[in-house]
């Protein structure tokens, strides 16, 4: 920083906000710090009595805050987000162009983060956003930043965006309700209206349902006749636990799916089953909790199920850091910790 005369100021950064005042009319800051002097800026800082500025001096191994924030905003920006207003005092925040499932590449984030004068904060990786949502900001500490620090950002992050939006889908289900009780109508199936409802949230179809009893051969036949009738995700509900008279895992094992997990590190939802068919098609077994408890596993997982990506068994074992729910008297989720990844 130094002391120059206003009249040789041109190109140089502000290091602190100029204010000027009209009596009577106006108050308040005319030039923000950060701001880099123009020719056509001279007149008017003359008239405020600015004679002499302080200013951070430009070479070429420095940055403008906000050119530099341009650059780690394209670090981040993937497909489908755009730029949220103007960038100032080295800030840049992106939001989403469409409804999908948001996610981070939270590895180099953190080597990014972990360089010298230079932020970035995104929402949670993993979650689902609508359009006009915000997802992240960038920040550039100093006024002038040295050149390298950026470049070595940019050397983390070659190759491809830090953030990514997949859209939604629109896929069509078939449901598989099993249990003997409901087949013989002793009881009233109140599960299926959930997961509906779940499933339409994301704009997934419920094009077909079955109900049978808790015989292995007869679920297997109705996830063949789901599968015969092309949907392109596959849900059966009931006879999820490890009882003698649970079948339904079972069924799912000899259906010829490929099973990548019976059992999460989530509460609810620890008796989940999750496989793909050889075709990519997803297909779960829901625990009975996701009929009566606000969020379950299955609310964790759908949106990915809905973007059309593949799960994976690590990405089911990531989830035991913030799987509890905490019940709370007043649900909050999404809006919680529930779910939410370290």
């Amino acid at each position: 920083m130094r002391r120059i005369e206003t009249i040789h100021a041109v190109g140089h950064v502000l290091c602190h906000d100029l204010t000027r005042i009209v009596p009577g009319q106006y108050k308040g800051a005319q030039f923000r710090k950060g701001h880099v002097v123009t020719a056509e800026d001279i007149p008017m800082l003359l008239s405020m009595g600015k004679e002499q500025l302080y200013v951070w001096e430009m070479d070429e191994n420095t940055l403008h805050e906000n050119d530099a924030a341009v650059r780690l905003g394209a670090l981040c920006k993937g497909e489908h987000m755009a730029q949220a207003g103007d960038i100032r005092e080295g800030k840049l925040e992106l939001v989403a162009e469409r409804d999908g499932l948001f996610t981070v590449d939270t590895e180099r984030l953190a080597q990014i983060n972990d360089l010298t004068d230079i932020m970035i904060a995104t929402r949670h990786t993993n979650e689902a956003v609508h359009a006009g949502d915000k997802l992240c900001g960038t920040r550039v500490i100093p006024l002038v930043i040295d050149r390298r620090q950026i470049e070595a950002a940019e050397a983390i992050g070659a190759g491809a965006p830090l953030l990514m939006l997949t859209p939604f889908k629109p896929l069509k289900a078939g449901i598989v309700t099993t249990g003997n009780e409901v087949f013989k109508g002793l009881i009233e199936d109140k599960f299926t209206p959930v997961v509906e409802r779940k499933l339409a949230a994301y704009g997934i179809q419920t094009v077909r349902h079955m109900t049978t009893d808790d015989a292995p051969e007869h679920i297997q036949a109705a996830i063949q006749a789901m599968r015969a009738a092309n949907v392109d995700l596959i849900l059966c509900t009931g006879g999820m636990s490890v009882d003698p008279d649970d079948m339904t895992p079972a069924a799912i094992r000899q259906s010829g799916a490929r099973i990548v997990t019976y059992g999460a590190p989530v509460l609810p939802g620890a008796m989940l089953l999750l496989g793909y068919f050889a075709d990519g098609v997803p297909i779960l077994g829901l625990p009975g909790c996701v009929m009566y408890a606000k969020a379950t596993v299955f609310d964790l997982l759908l949106p990915r199920v809905a973007a059309g990506v593949e799960i994976t068994k690590r990405d089911i074992v990531r989830l035991g850091c913030g799987g509890l729910c905490q019940s709370c008297v007043v649900c909050t989720y999404p809006n919680c910790g529930f779910g939410k990844e370290s």
